[in-house]
Parts: C-alpha cells; structure tokens; sequence
C-alpha cells in the first residue's frame, strides 16, 4: 500500500491522456450535437433532441481541462488520482453515449421506465456508470482535499471547489430520490414514455425555459442548483487566478495571509449562493423571477460578503502597518 500512496509528492509531466481523449471525444460530440440541432427538429418536452447531448458535452469538456490540469501539479497519491481520473474519463464517455444513443432514438435517456430490452439494458449501463462516476469523483475529492496542492491560496481553491463538485453530485441525486413519482411524458414520436422523477418544482417538466440551459421560467428547476455546485471548482480557480494576477498591482494582496482570508470568503460566499438557488427551487420559483424574500436573501448574501471582505483586507493592511511602522501599503 505504501507503494500506492506515494510518501512523496510528484509531478504529473504530461496532462493526463484518457481525460484528453474524453475531452476530444466530447469535443466531436458538441460539433454533431449542434448540427444535429439545426437539422433535426424533434424536441423532447419541448426542447431540441440534440440540446441534452450538447449541454454534457460542453460541461465534461470544462471539468475534464480543469482535472487533467489539475493533476499536474505536485500532490501525493498519484497513482490513485491516474487511475481515479482514468476511471471517470472511460465512465464519462459511457455515460455521455447513452444520452446520444437516447437522444437519437428521440426519447429520454434520464428516468426513462420504458419496459422494453433495449431500455432496460441501457439504463442499467447508464446507472452503473454514474455510480461509478460518482465513486471516481468522491475517491479523487477524498484525496485532493486532505493536502496541499499548489500555494496556500490554489490549495483552498482546490479544496472548496471540489467540495462543491461532491455538493453537485449530491444535488443530483437528490433530483429522482425527492420526485420520485411516476409520470408520463411524450417521446419525440409521440410515444408514451414513463418517467421515474421530474425536476422541475411546481410545475411539470418541460414548458418555458431558459436559452441553452432549458431552466424553467415558470417555476423552481432543480438542475440549477446542481450545475452551480457541479462547476464551483472552475469558479473557485477563476477567483485564485484574479488574486494572483491582482497580487503585483494591487499592493494590500502581496500578504498571502490577506489573499488566502480573501478566498475562503470567496467559498463561504459561493456555499451561500448554492444554498439560495436550491431554496429558490424547492419553493418553485423559476430563476429569473425571484421574489423579495429571494432578492432579499441575496443582499444580505451580497453584503455579507462584501463586508468580509473588507475585514480581512483592513486585518492585512493593520497587521503589514504594525509589523513596518509606517502606512500600509497603497494602491499602485
């Protein structure tokens, strides 16, 4: 075992090759997935075929940059996190496969109940392989988490954002678990197909919805809450990158102290904003029409961030005057 849990950190050389080539197969698959969108008009509960498959393929490619990336840097455990990443990247294409093979066919690839061999077979396929999607993901939060990966301030990016990869997960499964009622939807040959679940909170699935994402505007969608959690480490990546890249021109950040109080701030905040989109949908409120006491949850969110923010940088810019004697460092 002490030969797989490497005792020393190590430097992945190269960008881990079967996340590429998932990456490039989901690349291929948004090029057909968008023609497929102009020249095939069948819709599924009012959406394009083709939009499912589209919107997999534009968020496996994000998330499987970020990781292959991300197992560059110098980390313990590498041959777990290979073999962890290899096993998400081989369960990614399968999954995503089943979605284009459902899509084609016209009918549903999520919570479809149809009793026939073929559907029988591919939702067993589909489930096996997001469970062991969702194993990949929590073996790779597990060991990632639990060390320092990069400086102090990357390793709480790291750090948060995979923990709200694991929260997106969970939110996930949370969709079929909490409606788990049976009901029926129309296929895009105008079969009658039985669905296990529904996210949509208030209002049945399908109807209005957002461009590209296809949220509800008419009523809570759960989805929205486990795309937020789902792509919290790309957000909280963003925010380390405009750190450092604000650390030579702004001179208050040059304490990694501040910059680090600065990022936790950053992932209380986002924590918060997960929170507030799912209690927007659970109460079947769509996105783009919240009420006051939404609205009201946000300016309280906004400004406790704000003003957290500003503590920890008034604490830094205190802390640099004492240990100097002089005036804290300004602006350049």
């Amino acid at each position: 075992m002490s030969e797989v849990l490497e005792p020393v950190r190590t430097a992945v050389p190269r960008l881990h090759r079967p996340l590429l080539l998932m990456v490039a197969s989901m690349v291929l698959l948004l090029v057909v997935s968008a023609v497929g969108m102009v020249v095939d008009d069948r819709v599924l509960l009012g959406a394009p075929v083709w939009g499912k498959p589209l919107k997999f393929a534009v968020s496996f490619i994000v998330y499987g940059l970020t990781l292959a990336w991300l197992l560059t840097l110098p980390h313990r455990a590498g041959r777990w996190t290979w073999w962890m990443a290899t096993l998400l990247a081989v369960t990614g294409m399968v999954d995503v496969g089943v979605v284009v093979v459902q899509a084609a066919r016209g009918t549903f690839s999520h919570f479809n109940q149809a009793d026939d061999p073929f559907t029988d077979g591919i939702s067993l396929i589909f489930g096996v392989g997001v469970q062991l999607l969702m194993l990949a993901n929590f073996v790779l939060a597990g060991l990632l988490i639990f060390q320092r990966v990069g400086d102090r301030v990357l390793t709480w990016a790291i750090r948060a954002g995979l923990a709200f990869v694991i929260v997106g997960i969970g939110l996930g499964f949370w969709i079929p678990a909490r409606s788990s009622e049976v009901w029926t939807a129309v296929d895009a040959a105008g079969h009658a197909i039985p669905l296990g679940a529904q996210h949509n909170v208030g209002v049945p699935d399908g109807g209005p919805g957002l461009p590209l994402t296809g949220w509800s505007t008419v009523g809570g969608d759960l989805r929205i809450p486990h795309f937020v959690g789902l792509h919290g480490l790309q957000v909280m990546l963003v925010v380390a990158l405009v750190l450092a890249f604000l650390t030579g021109r702004v001179a208050r950040l040059r304490d990694e102290r501040t910059r680090v109080g600065l990022m936790i701030v950053a992932a209380v905040a986002y924590a918060g904003l997960i929170v507030l989109v799912t209690w927007q949908a659970v109460r079947g409120q769509a996105l783009i029409h919240p009420d006051g006491q939404t609205l009201g949850a946000l300016a309280l969110l906004v400004g406790a961030t704000m003003a957290a923010g500003w503590a920890v940088v008034a604490t830094g810019a205190t802390e640099a005057t004492g240990a100097t004697g002089g005036s804290p460092g300004r602006t350049e």
